[in-house]
């Protein structure tokens, strides 16, 4: 029996994920305190946690991945399974150095269950770190505040510019110092993206690239005036009141608001953050819900 003409157009549809796109960059993923979260650059190629994998961001062939916890990292089995399924190339995964080896005996568990390959790179990163991603691109790592071992990544854009003693220059006379082994440029860096993953606001001050990035995605688990942020900070996550305090030193042009506790609804979230959100940053933050 044939099947109906409708069967050609099924997607797969395993995951919820939003999608956001600003100027040149479509950012795409899922966050909820506990439950899950992941996100991608398509652009950049690059995806931020694996919590859980949604059939389309297979094709993403770089991921870092914040901390050890379910709800960051319960997919990358997965994630490298599907990869193999579709005859793609194993993918490069960046982590926390100290997760390192539980992974790869997580992945040796289940290749014997499942007596299949699950090839992969593991790349171990430590706080400061840098790592080519292609020319154009530098990702970096950075310390950030949680209960177990942590880190949040910035892609960065990098340029070759023409230094500034070289600028009224005639062409030939640009290639004619480069033939004389005469290094004409210098490298410009400009933060892209930045994902902060689980953390107390302490990475904000330590960290102030964070501030600069073009997006940045962060983590606001709390938003009710009752819960104390002392208790909040302990436990390696952020209030709303931290956001705020701090309204006047985010430059950057998108601010991605995630990872919201399960016990708020989207409406409770929404109003909160509406009564307490200063105008510096009313347009440039987005409730990621």
């Amino acid at each position: 029996m044939d099947l109906p003409h409708e069967a050609d157009d099924i997607q797969v549809d395993n995951a919820p994920v939003r999608r956001h796109q600003h100027q040149d960059l479509t950012i795409e993923g899922y966050s909820r305190a506990a439950v899950q979260t992941y996100w991608r650059v398509v652009e950049l190629k690059i995806g931020f946690d694996l919590g859980l994998q949604p059939w389309s961001f297979m094709t993403t062939p770089t991921w870092t991945v914040s901390h050890a916890h379910m709800d960051h990292i319960a997919a990358l089995p997965v994630y490298v399974a599907r990869r193999r399924l579709m005859r793609m190339a194993p993918p490069t995964i960046y982590l926390p150095a100290s997760a390192v080896n539980d992974v790869k005996t997580l992945l040796g568990a289940y290749q014997r269950l499942d007596r299949g390959r699950l090839p992969c790179n593991l790349v171990p990163c430590r706080a400061d770190e840098e790592f080519d991603l292609s020319r154009e691109h530098v990702l970096s790592s950075f310390a950030t505040n949680h209960t177990i071992p942590s880190l949040g990544y910035t892609v960065w854009d990098r340029r070759k510019k023409l230094k500034q003693e070289y600028l009224g220059l005639e062409g030939h006379e640009i290639r004619d110092l480069r033939l004389s082994g005469v290094d004409v440029t210098h490298e410009v860096r400009l933060p892209l993206v930045t994902f902060i993953g689980d953390s107390n606001p302490s990475v904000l001050d330590t960290n102030p690239d964070c501030y600069r990035s073009r997006i940045l995605i962060l983590e606001m688990t709390f938003v009710a005036a009752g819960h104390r942020r002392e208790k909040i900070h302990k436990f390696g996550h952020m209030h709303l009141d931290d956001i705020v305090e701090r309204a006047d030193r985010f430059e950057n042009e998108l601010i991605i608001a995630s990872h919201f506790s399960t016990r708020y609804h989207e409406q409770q979230i929404r109003r909160m953050v509406e009564r307490r959100l200063p105008a510096s940053l009313r347009g440039r933050l987005l409730l990621w819900i």
